[in-house]
């Protein structure tokens, strides 16, 4: 049984010293150079800086493997790692740091620069110089012997309501067994290979990282340009026989839109799977027409439960108009559909927030018990002892296949013109319009007005408006419309919702 991710590293340099592990637009190194530089990183933290255990320690990230490096050092020092991306504003990474509290931040050559900006007196090391250290095996050794399964990994910040984000804390448990269900499940082995398009700060790239090492597998890390650029994409996809994705649903809708396959197609793909957003079967019927022999897999779940809880094998034809299904949890997992008061579970085929209970909750809000109390409650159906419970704030309602379904964000849902309304449901409407390339609905309570915020290749408000008549009552209808060429989108690749209610 694994203690930690390490073991994974462990046996895969092992079996496969000279295979490729992780490789950039620039560099790429094997399983036993990125083992070898890891712990040689873990020895100069323990020696130089005198982290002691499970204590934080940032890494300041651009898109290269060399932050890889940093978080596997930080790993096998007995520490856990936080990742903030060094073209973040200053005052933001000052206020990532003065939550987190890092007994050092890492930076390298391309991200120094970045921390010349940012108020702060502890130590700042450079991850080049860390991994010239000599390797103290002795020391590891003793700081492996110490270590559980349940010690922190990494935090992951996400955005918080009011407005101060909050470092969601993930231990090695939760994230072994999310990439030991991955591979039962979909059958990953040494065979994969990965395209990564998350950042590393998003908990999107857990899976491809750790899925990675789990498998014996190489990763290559996907030049972010190409998503503008989308015919390379295809062309560096088929260079390099990648033939599994784990991307944002936004990534796969730019390839819809710009009907790249009309022109070429991936060639080695067999495993695509999203999340993040909706998927609209619109998009998803496109890949599917052009690469009928991959296996499709829409993922949901938040990251204070590692990741993903459920998964949905896409294995039938759907209509654009239809909603997929969230699926069924993973293994190790239970979800509960809990009423609004969050007191006791709803019946079969009702409409509850998804909660959530398992070994893949989050450890919690790193420094910030208070909404760590908030989110993460005692399951009201259990009395009897004490039993943590996530609760997502996303409302879902199970088929009559007994699949899950996501219907909306609790947020999502108004009360517009006397009648009670699912923003998510008026937008799953819209995305299915041919002609609609992506929209979100936000409701404007001054106002009291529903707003539509469209992408398209023109704009089509009319057209948009008839074409709803056929789907959607009148009252559901979007009172005003925004139109936009392109959407604008947060760092992890969603729509921006934030940027978009500051422009009502």
């Amino acid at each position: 049984m694994q203690r930690s991710v390490l073991d994974y590293l462990e046996e895969s340099a092992d079996r496969f010293p000279e295979k490729i592990v992780f490789a950039d637009n620039k560099d790429k190194v094997t399983y036993h150079d990125f083992r070898n530089q890891a712990k040689a990183v873990a020895t100069a933290l323990k020696e130089q800086v005198g982290l002691g255990r499970n204590q934080p320690v940032v890494v300041l990230i651009e898109r290269k493997i060399e932050s890889l490096l940093g978080f596997f050092g930080v790993a096998y020092s007995g520490n856990f790692y936080a990742p903030v991306d060094c073209q973040m504003p200053a005052k933001r990474i000052e206020l990532f740091l003065d939550i987190i509290k890092p007994k050092a931040v890492i930076v390298t050559e391309g991200t120094k620069k970045a921390m010349e900006q940012v108020a702060y007196e502890g130590s700042i090391v450079e991850l080049q110089e860390l991994a010239r250290t000599a390797i103290d095996q002795e020391l590891l050794d003793k700081i492996a012997s110490q270590r559980i399964d349940t010690d922190p990994l990494y935090a992951i910040f996400t955005s918080g309501s009011t407005g101060v984000p909050k470092g969601v804390l993930v231990c090695h448990r939760s994230v072994i067994d999310l990439i030991d269900n991955f591979k039962k499940e979909f059958g990953f082995d040494e065979n994969i290979v990965l395209g990564n398009q998350a950042p590393f700060d998003f908990d999107v790239s857990v899976k491809d990282i750790y899925s990675t090492i789990k498998n014996g597998g190489t990763m290559y890390v996907v030049p972010k340009m190409m998503f503008s650029m989308v015919a390379t994409l295809i062309d560096y996809l088929n260079q390099n026989k990648i033939n599994t994705v784990i991307w944002a649903t936004s990534a796969l809708r730019i390839v819809e839109n710009l009907n790249v396959f009309s022109q070429k197609v991936p060639q080695y793909l067999r495993t695509v799977m999203f999340s993040g957003e909706i998927m609209p079967n619109k998009v998803l019927n496109y890949w599917r027409r052009y690469l009928p022999e991959v296996q499709y897999v829409n993922l949901y779940g938040p990251t204070e439960i590692t990741c993903n809880c459920t998964f949905y094998k896409v294995d039938r034809p759907f209509a654009d108009e239809e909603t997929l299904p969230i699926g069924v949890a993973f293994k190790n997992t239970d979800v509960i559909l809990l009423d609004g008061e969050r007191k006791q579970e709803v019946a079969f085929g009702q409409a509850g927030e998804i909660c959530v209970r398992g070994s893949s909750l989050a450890l919690g809000y790193y420094n910030n018990e208070e909404k760590t109390r908030e989110a993460f409650i005692q399951n009201p159906l259990n009395t009897m002892y004490p039993e943590t419970i996530y609760c997502t704030g996303d409302l879902g309602q199970y088929g009559e296949d007994g699949n899950l379904m996501f219907i909306s964000r609790k947020d999502y849902q108004i009360k517009h013109m006397g009648h009670r309304i699912e923003l998510g449901e008026v937008e799953v409407a819209i995305n299915a319009l041919p002609f609609v390339e992506a929209a979100c609905c936000i409701y404007d309570e001054k106002e009291e007005k529903i707003v539509l915020f469209y992408q398209a290749a023109e704009q089509c408000d009319r057209e948009l408006l008839k074409s709803l008549g056929k789907t959607l009552p009148k009252y559901m209808f979007p009172n005003r419309m925004e139109y936009y060429e392109k959407l604008p989108l947060n760092k992890n690749a969603k729509i921006d919702r934030t940027l978009l209610k500051e422009r009502l």
